[in-house]
């Protein structure tokens, strides 16, 4: 039986039309309606997550995963600010994230009644569309709710997908529930312009501009995008630069560019320097690609993305393109000569060829543990990292292709990354691993509470006592307030939170350890959840790091 809240009904009636499955409930009073409906519709899998922060971020992980819209619902007041840092996330990293919250009647808000605040809007610009619907009392509420939600729910997914906002305000009684089917619907079909670029004058802009560098950002594995770009570099005299998070991963392409670019003399670097950039995707971790680019400015820099936003990384846009990343490029192959002599893509190629991955002698240390890790990764897994010291030390070594690699980095918060792993092994059959390291996987504890039915996780803790990526910073080493305040040093293991979770514990605290356990750790027989804990000295990681970019140059 349902709520007999109409425009609970209604709201839950056009989710289920338009076809979103999964929803993410956090416990609550005022969203009791709205957790009833779906539950007792089978149409839809409900998770419980208490914690509206990890709930979140749980639903961006299932967004990861099967690709398509989740709903994340909570109770009024505080709780849904709690949202604020996924949605914030999910709007950087284009996620179709539906937020459903519940709010009381508009009349006791700002009276000092208990958890009320001014919910609309309440995320401003980082969401797509936000919508307070009404209570519906008459046939015109009924019609201005529908309108109000099917703008909501085609918003989510139109052009760059992103989150939205719906809000519904609930008055008492909450919680008769009497009806025995939802409503009849209805849904507006949206049908996406499909744009269109005229490739002539970015093809004759190719082909005079003879040094030429493609950059692909954060993107979900695509298949089809690296045969093009593949194309394009066999024919062309470019270079396609990819991070392990591009999900594009060719023996044609260059993946070691930001040691390339460290170990380059700075009287070299101009040779180096590209007249031509083209850039499409997400997120660019290195930030020394950025600085090269921003001193050594393109003639022209074209961006391609599907949302129509200026994004000037370089200071150098010259064009925005709004249009299929695939469509664009294979046009452009098709439309531009072709080159048999290539001395731009060999000069770079050359270089690349010379960086070479950490030795296997290095002392025990943060880039020891994840560069056997990685050598010993099962063919097809889906493969999580935190943000800071561990996606950029996973870049230092090769990545096999079959690998789809996640990470959030829309804003690069270390809240996001535990839970965001656990809400994609919640849906995905097979093992889901994670990369993290101390601070992030404490930050994230909450998200290990109640997840015994959650078998395929395999959580790699890197713990040096602290936020080892500010121990690197120039300038930053010798401030007396960086390890109490800035790398929070601490003493902290994980062994009695990993069995608190239900999750078989292993650990590490030299190299013998971590190669016994390796194996067991990447064993895909092993029907239980895992905690591989990796305990090294902060200073002799520091030591290996720094080591090793700096005999990059001898």
């Amino acid at each position: 039986m349902f709520s007999i809240k109409k425009n609970v009904l209604q709201t839950i009636a056009m989710l289920k039309a338009y076809g979103v499955h999964h929803i993410v409930l956090s416990p609550g009073s005022r969203n009791a309606p709205l957790m009833q409906t779906f539950s007792q519709d089978s149409f839809f899998e409900c998770h419980v997550i208490v914690d509206e922060r990890s709930a979140a971020f749980y639903a961006l992980g299932i967004i990861q995963c099967t690709r398509k819209p989740v709903v994340i619902c909570c109770t009024s007041g505080t709780a849904l600010l709690n949202y604020a840092p996924a949605v914030a996330e999910a709007y950087y990293q284009q996620l179709p994230l539906i937020v459903v919250s519940a709010d009381r009647s508009p009349e006791w808000i700002g009276q000092m009644d208990g958890q009320t605040l001014q919910q609309p809007n309440v995320f401003g610009t980082m969401v797509k569309k936000s919508v307070n619907i009404p209570e519906i009392n008459t046939e015109q509420d009924a019609w201005f709710c529908n309108r109000l939600i099917n703008e909501a729910l085609i918003a989510c997914t139109a052009d760059a997908p992103g989150p939205v906002h719906i809000n519904v305000p609930i008055s008492e009684p909450l919680f008769d529930y009497s009806v025995e089917s939802l409503p009849e619907v209805r849904k507006i079909d949206f049908a996406p312009l499909q744009k269109s670029v005229d490739i002539t004058p970015f093809a004759e802009k190719w082909n005079k501009l003879p040094k030429r560098m493609i950059i692909v950002g954060q993107l979900t594995k695509l298949p089809e995008m690296v045969e093009v770009l593949e194309r394009l570099v066999k024919q062309n005299d470019c270079i396609v630069l990819v991070e392990h998070l591009a999900n594009c991963v060719s023996p044609l392409f260059i993946s070691s560019f930001d040691a390339l670019l460290y170990a380059l003399p700075e009287d070299q670097k101009k040779d180096f320097a590209p007249d031509l950039v083209i850039t499409l995707g997400g997120h660019i971790v290195s930030k020394r690609l950025k600085q090269f680019l921003r001193i050594n400015k393109p003639t022209a820099h074209w961006h391609i993305n599907q949302s129509g936003e200026v994004v000037d990384l370089f200071q150098s846009l010259t064009n925005l393109i709004e249009t299929d990343n695939e469509k664009f490029l294979g046009d452009l192959y098709n439309s531009v000569s072709a080159h048999e002599e290539k001395p731009y893509y060999k000069l770079w190629k050359e270089d690349a060829n010379k960086i070479v991955e950490p030795l296997s002698d290095i002392p025990f240390s943060d880039i020891l543990a994840t560069g056997n890790f990685m050598k010993m990764l099962p063919e097809n897994s889906k493969l999580h990292l935190a943000n800071s010291s561990a996606v950029r030390n996973t870049q230092l070594y090769a990545l096999d292709k079959s690998v789809e690699v996640f990470c959030n980095r829309g804003t690069n918060g270390i809240e996001s990354s535990l839970p965001s792993t656990v809400g994609f092994a919640s849906v995905y059959e097979g093992i889901t691993y994670l990369i993290i390291g101390d601070l992030s996987f404490f930050y994230g504890l909450n998200s290990l509470w109640n997840i015994s039915h959650i078998k395929n996780l395999r959580i790699l803790l890197i713990n040096n006592g602290g936020g080892g990526i500010f121990h690197l910073l120039p300038g930053l080493g010798k401030a007396p307030s960086l390890k109490q305040y800035v790398a929070a040093t601490h003493n902290t293991d994980a062994e009695k939170w990993a069995q608190a979770a239900g999750l078989k514990y292993l650990s590490a605290t030299n190299t013998e350890e971590l190669n016994a356990n390796l194996p067991s750790f990447v064993d895909e027989a092993e029907s239980r959840s895992m905690l591989f804990e990796v305990k090294t000295d902060m200073e002799i990681s520091k030591q290996a790091f720094k080591e090793y970019y700096h005999g990059l140059k001898i």
